[in-house]
């Protein structure tokens, strides 16, 4: 099913600012927190969509990609990060968290007295990524190892031994804090901390599983196969989505990220989707004119050089750059001509030049002749 619009889900418009959109966020997560309507299936999943949409809003970077694409998994390119073939690209996932707000708006307590028994989103996994220059212009699969903690295919997360459940814990009786009261000069102090005996899990496990010890987790390293789109840049980050450490109480796995760097071409350099190449010619090509073969990604291509270039004279070759992810598009090629002397002539090829510039009447030469009229008039002739 559609997402509905994130600024719909916080009940703000398109321009609030991040002050307005805290306050939406908190409003609406003490509505729909667990704690305010236990066992209600209906508020659990609006607090998850609340705190997705506050998880997006609340970040720039994802917000700016939001606004742009309507989404942060779409097959988008921005200044930090896109999608490749279904997989989301950018910034770090947002968790069902921000309960330490809203913890403090129930009880005036502090962050020690949270529970931690609420879905949150596993932490994203940054990796450098490596390519050569055609594999970032036309997209690749790559082979990576990935280690992440996983959840444990044995006991599927519970942490417990076959045959077995997790139990609801004595202290707190599930919700994961327990109420301390302390005697101080001031009179007695009530407060409500993190459960001493569940660790804020709200659960016990009496038998653990023997192949993740209790934990429900276990860190896996394994080799994985990973699309990178084409058109990727340096610094540009491949955000997989899914791919990173598992979450906590049934949330969703963090995102892997990939962060491009690029090796040099030995004949190419790149601004965005255009390249660049430098091309010697002779003088001869240079003044004739001639037609050369250009090398591209893929296969040479003809371009005709004018009779009169000159020295650095740059040509477009539209469409033969590399591809933008956003849309498929190209850029440009741009041919740099540089004219080459040459060193060594026979004698031959010596008198040749020489029966030439003695033909030559210096209206040959437009930069020459320029300069001898400016000479003339800087010193009288």
């Amino acid at each position: 099913m559609a997402k509905r619009d994130y600024y719909e889900v916080l009940g703000v418009e398109r321009s609030a600012d991040e002050a307005a959109i805290k306050k939406a966020y908190r409003q609406m997560a003490k509505k729909y927190h667990p704690d305010i309507n236990p066992g209600n299936k209906e508020a659990e999943e609006k607090f998850k969509e609340v705190n997705e949409a506050y998880s997006v809003l609340s970040d720039p970077q994802k917000r700016s990609r939001y606004d742009q694409f309507g989404s942060v998994d779409g097959p988008e390119m921005g200044a930090g990060g896109f999608d490749a073939g279904g997989f989301g690209f950018g910034g770090g996932g947002f968790g069902f968290g921000g309960f330490e707000d809203i913890f403090n708006m129930f009880t005036g307590g502090s962050a020690s007295g949270q529970r931690r028994n609420v879905p949150m989103q596993g932490d994203d996994i940054r990796m450098n990524l490596s390519l050569t220059f055609e594999e970032a212009a036309k997209g690749c699969q790559k082979e990576i190892n990935l280690s992440r903690v996983e959840v444990c295919d044995v006991c599927g997360g519970t942490g417990c031994k076959a045959g077995t459940k997790p139990q609801t814990c004595t202290r707190c009786k599930g919700t994961g804090v327990e109420t301390v009261i302390s005697n101080t000069a001031f009179g007695r102090v009530q407060r409500r901390m993190e459960c001493s005996q569940c660790r804020g899990r709200g659960q016990t496990v009496s038998d653990p599983c023997t192949k993740c010890g209790g934990n429900g987790k276990i860190r896996t390293t394994k080799r994985r196969s990973v699309n990178i789109p084409a058109g990727v840049d340096e610094g540009n980050v491949v955000n997989i989505h899914g791919q990173g450490h598992a979450g906590e109480n049934g949330g969703p796995a963090g995102d892997l990220q990939l962060v491009i760097s690029i090796k040099p071409h030995k004949l190419f350099t790149r601004k965005g989707a255009d390249m660049f190449i430098e091309i010697p010619i002779s003088f001869s090509q240079a003044a004739l004119g001639t037609q050369i073969d250009v090398p591209t990604l893929d296969k040479p291509a003809k371009l005709t050089i004018p009779e009169g270039t000159q020295p650095g004279e740059s040509f477009r070759m539209k469409g033969l750059g590399i591809p933008y992810v956003r849309s498929g598009n190209k850029g440009d090629l741009y041919v740099t001509v540089q004219v080459e002397v040459p060193k060594k002539l026979t004698d031959k090829q010596k008198e040749i030049l020489r029966i030439f510039e003695e033909s030559t009447t210096g209206r040959e030469y437009e930069k020459k002749k320029s300069f001898l009229d400016k000479l003339k008039d800087a010193f009288g002739g």
